[in-house]
């Protein structure tokens, strides 16, 4: 995990991989999406970071899942229910009911930017009973090659207020554990569905 401060808003930024360090090349390759795509501005009482992950699966299938915001029990673990209100746009809302085992129950959030064109998912909390206040999230989905097949670079940052009794610190792992969970979910289910895909082609003559 590398990180970076002191940024000149007083906020927290921090950059969390679970794998093992990439090759040069994926290394450019993920701090050129970051900078593109996920350039959080955070407040004095904010914190914010950004988890990636390389999945082995190609990308129209990956997104395929991540741009259900109608549906995202599609491969998040603690969703058991989503229910959007009016038409699937941007600006909707979606209440979501989450498992217990997490410190909430329900959380209201509202779809800011969808753009099946960049493969980019973007959403802010704008209720709920959990203490992510002010939290806004990107998601974004890159093609890559992975051992020689298509892959699909996953990136996911977030911006967030600190809550009372809590450090920067302390609020950033706490969200990068949720959302390594969840894209660890997606890969699983991604990678999945990717062989079935595969077993399903006809055999060539």
């Amino acid at each position: 995990m590398v990180g970076r401060s002191g940024d000149g808003s007083g906020g927290l930024w921090r950059l969390a991989d679970e794998l093992n360090p990439p090759e040069v090349g994926c290394r450019a390759m993920e701090a050129e999406c970051i900078r593109r795509f996920h350039r959080h501005e955070p407040k004095e009482n904010q914190c914010s970071s950004c988890v990636l992950k390389h999945i082995k699966a190609p990308v129209q299938l990956v997104w395929s899942l991540v741009r259900r915001f109608d549906q995202p029990q599609r491969y998040k673990p603690f969703v058991s229910r989503c229910i959007v209100q009016g038409d699937f746009a941007v600006g909707c809302l979606r209440e979501v009911n989450i498992k217990s085992g997490l410190p909430a129950t329900t959380s209201t959030e509202r779809l800011e930017q969808l753009d099946d064109n960049e493969h980019i998912l973007s959403i802010k909390i704008v209720g709920g009973d959990h203490r992510l206040q002010n939290y806004s999230s990107v998601i974004t989905a890159h093609p890559e090659m992975i051992d020689g097949g298509a892959g699909t670079l996953v990136i996911e940052s977030f911006v967030v207020d600190v809550p009372d009794g809590n450090t920067k610190d302390d609020t950033c792992f706490f969200v990068e554990a949720l959302i390594k969970c969840n894209l660890k979910s997606l890969a699983v289910v991604s990678e999945r569905l990717a062989h079935q895909d595969l077993a399903a082609e006809p055999m060539a003559l």
